[in-house]
């Protein structure tokens, strides 16, 4: 059936990609979990996300995606990451690719989009550096009729996964310049070895070395001055993630009913009013809000993952415990596209001894 003939679906539960996740979870990724964050996420792992249609979730039909609700999008997210948070962090980079390219106009859309709404192609993403303006980890200058990016890109994820990457720079006006390249070595562009990290080393992150990598006009997505592109990168970084619900959803799993249902409950609230706003239209008035939703949302999922470790006792220090491979992937989300604003804030809640 072609994207095109898919019969609409309305609810969030009964949607096809929804139980898809839920298949993939309890078939593949959460049986595997605890030996894939020992040894790295596998091509397989990345092979079954592919087939399952999940790359083009929020994709327009048009495109061969399934321009599925928000809605189908979070409580998948929710699914993979509580199964296994390595495999969701590879392929949520994708996302971000997919929308840029719907928004943009121009070869390099038509040349990818249908392709990455398909799951022919996997991208990554190289941009969360910009959050570091004034500094300006990589430039990006127009010469010979192309683009040459410079600089360092501290964190890549999903290398020898990937196919493509969408890479960010600031040109010398101030611009923040998104373009597309393929994501391999090449001339200009050389990885690190692969990070090793407290939590989500399976997840292939690296840093890339940019040294006159020259990418043609043709590759570009996005240029717009910084300012328009931070405001909007904004309302994202002080959004609660589905995977933090998704993680404390894995680690209440872990727990007698009794321990359980009462964090159940805040936690249904929290995602309740984090997702109502995340519908609405982002304003600048409700930012503090969105905020304030992330720190009770992370606080919550860190206290499910603690309440997992000390139910499992010594059995939680084992590297093969379910339980404190979640709260290694809870203390990653704590930090997962944190800013300096929404790191002040955290602090400042935790320092006054809130809950």
């Amino acid at each position: 059936m072609s994207s095109q003939d898919r019969p609409p679906v309305t609810g969030t539960q009964d949607h096809p990609l929804v139980e898809r996740a839920r298949r993939l979870a309890a078939d593949l990724l959460a049986p595997q979990a605890e030996r894939v964050d020992q040894e790295g996420v596998p091509a397989g792992h990345i092979e079954a996300i592919r087939r399952s249609g999940l790359l083009g979730v929020s994709a327009s039909r048009e495109y061969g995606g399934w321009a599925a609700p928000a809605a189908v999008a979070r409580r998948t997210a929710e699914i993979l990451a509580g199964a296994c948070c390595s495999t969701w962090f590879v392929q949520t980079q994708h996302h971000t690719p997919v929308a840029t390219l719907a928004s943009c106009e121009g070869p390099v859309r038509e040349r990818l989009l249908g392709r990455m709404a398909r799951g022919e192609l996997l991208s990554g993403v190289a941009y969360a550096h910009l959050r570091a303006y004034p500094r300006t980890p990589v430039q990006v200058t127009e010469e010979r009729g192309g683009l040459r990016f410079d600089g360092r890109v501290p964190w890549y994820t999903g290398w020898g996964l990937n196919d493509v990457m969408l890479l960010a720079g600031i040109s010398r006006d101030g611009e923040a310049v998104f373009a597309f390249t393929e994501a391999r070595e090449q001339p200009g562009l050389r990885p690190s070895e692969p990070m090793r990290l407290a939590a989500l080393t399976a997840s292939r992150t690296v840093s890339l070395e940019l040294d006159g990598l020259r990418l043609p006009l043709e590759s570009v997505a996005l240029r717009l001055p910084y300012e328009e592109w931070a405001a909007r990168d904004r309302v994202k970084t002080v959004s609660a993630s589905p995977a933090m619900f998704g993680i404390a959803e894995a680690a209440l799993a872990l727990l007698d009913d009794e321990v359980a249902e009462p964090m159940r409950g805040r936690l249904e609230t929290v995602r309740e009013r984090a997702y109502a706003l995340a519908d609405a239209p982002g304003t600048e008035a409700d930012l503090a809000e969105r905020l304030a939703l992330r720190i009770d949302a992370a606080e919550l999922m860190r206290t499910a993952t603690t309440a997992a470790v000390v139910a499992g006792g010594g059995r939680s220090l084992a590297l093969s415990s379910t339980a404190q491979r979640l709260a290694r992937e809870a203390l990653f989300l704590l930090v997962q596209g944190q800013t300096a604003a929404s790191r002040e804030a955290h602090l400042g809640v935790l320092a006054a001894g809130k809950p």
